[in-house]
């Protein structure tokens, strides 16, 4: 039987980390690097996967439960849950998982789910709409793997244009693709893998997002305002000024939390600007305050994820950047003048490396350009 292929891009995000399941606004690239699945139909329903990242081969079945095992397939399972939810599933797939760059930071896990449900939906000629596809990677990862993520890797991954800035507004899912200006200094993205893996479950990810929500409930409460659920409280709903007039009643980290989320939906606003004017340089200064920010105030960041960023910002040809992802390991990325490629190389695994010996061979720095999002 003949094998074909499902892709789907990784995603960076150079403004707007931490505040997509807020309700803020975002802004991202997806690049010309991701996941890819080689695959073949299976007439019995069996989801057969092996990957190159991972030893374990996974099994199951589309027309069983489906559970959690706790393994790298759960944001697999949890792809087939969540299509089955409004679709009826015919065929399983025998699959092969690779990834073009080392897991961590880049939205591996969203990546993994939408190739796996592209080549879901192509055997059982299922066709999603690109909000479709966002909610229903969305869900695999909220609902069944337990990761209170927001949808700003889904939508980089999907809405994505070449040479454009994706900016989204999580509120109502509008967005724009601002095109990079002609007057635009060169570019291109650099990944710096810190040669940890990350894993959300079981990190301080899902404290963050509640930290988050309790500052927004509480504000609420302080303010007078209405303030209903909690499970549906965000910032969003909470103007800039009650923030201000009452934040000093606030526990420290949810105020700093808070803090984090309304300069970097400023942050946000000006990048979007700044790209529309050509001005990169000016854009890359507000991605290094944003891991500025990430570090002081949402307190992320290994200390190997630290180094990077402190080395990136006395490194000649660095327009700006910050951690990837959520930051617990994974890597970071930076938008970086082509001419300094082999320098900005040579200087942060020197510098880095200098640091963390026990490293070599696993810190990796990559280069990449802007992409369109995956073809549905």
């Amino acid at each position: 039987m003949q094998r074909e292929k499902a892709f789907c891009p990784y995603r960076i995000c150079p403004l707007g980390a931490h505040i997509d399941h807020q309700y803020g606004v975002v802004s991202g690239f997806a690049i010309d690097k991701g996941i890819e699945i080689e695959y073949e139909k299976t007439a019995d329903g069996k989801v057969s996967l092996t990957s190159s990242d991972f030893e374990k081969k996974v099994e199951f079945s589309i027309n069983k439960p489906l559970q959690k095992e706790n393994d790298w397939a759960d944001y697999l399972r949890g792809a087939t849950a969540s299509l089955k939810r409004n679709h009826d599933l015919s065929y399983g797939i025998k699959a092969y998982v690779k990834g073009s760059l080392p897991i961590g930071g880049l939205s591996s896990s969203a990546a993994v789910i939408i190739a796996f449900l592209s080549a879901l939906c192509r055997v059982n000629n299922i066709v999603l709409s690109d909000n479709e596809m966002v909610m229903t990677a969305l869900w695999a990862e909220n609902e069944f793997v337990g990761v209170s993520v927001g949808k700003l890797d889904q939508s980089c991954e999907v809405y994505s244009k070449k040479n454009h800035l994706l900016y989204i507004d999580m509120k109502d899912d509008t967005y724009d693709l601002i095109p990079a200006s002609r007057e635009m200094k060169p570019f291109e993205i650099a990944i710096f893998f810190s040669g940890l893996e990350r894993s959300l479950v079981g990190s301080q990810f899902n404290m963050r997002v509640d930290e988050l929500k309790s500052a927004a409930y509480a504000l609420k409460a302080f303010s007078g305002m209405e303030y209903g659920k909690f499970s549906d409280t965000r910032l969003r709903d909470v103007p800039r000024e009650v923030f201000e007039n009452h934040k000093d009643k606030l526990p420290k980290n949810w105020r700093k939390r808070a803090e984090h989320y309304y300069t970097e939906f400023e942050r946000v606003q000006k990048g979007a600007e700044a790209w529309k004017k050509g001005d990169i340089e000016t854009f890359g200064k507000l991605s290094f305050e944003s891991g500025h920010s990430s570090i002081v105030n949402y307190e992320t960041g290994s200390e190997q994820l630290k180094k990077i960023h402190e080395i990136m910002l006395e490194t000649n040809g660095i327009y700006g950047g910050r951690f990837s992802g959520a930051g617990f390991k994974g890597c970071a990325m930076a938008l970086v003048d082509p001419e300094y490629k082999d320098e900005i190389a040579f200087e942060v695994t020197r510098k880095y490396l200098k640091e963390f010996p026990e490293l070599s061979g696993k810190f990796g720095v990559h280069f990449a350009k802007t992409a369109d999002g995956v073809n549905l």
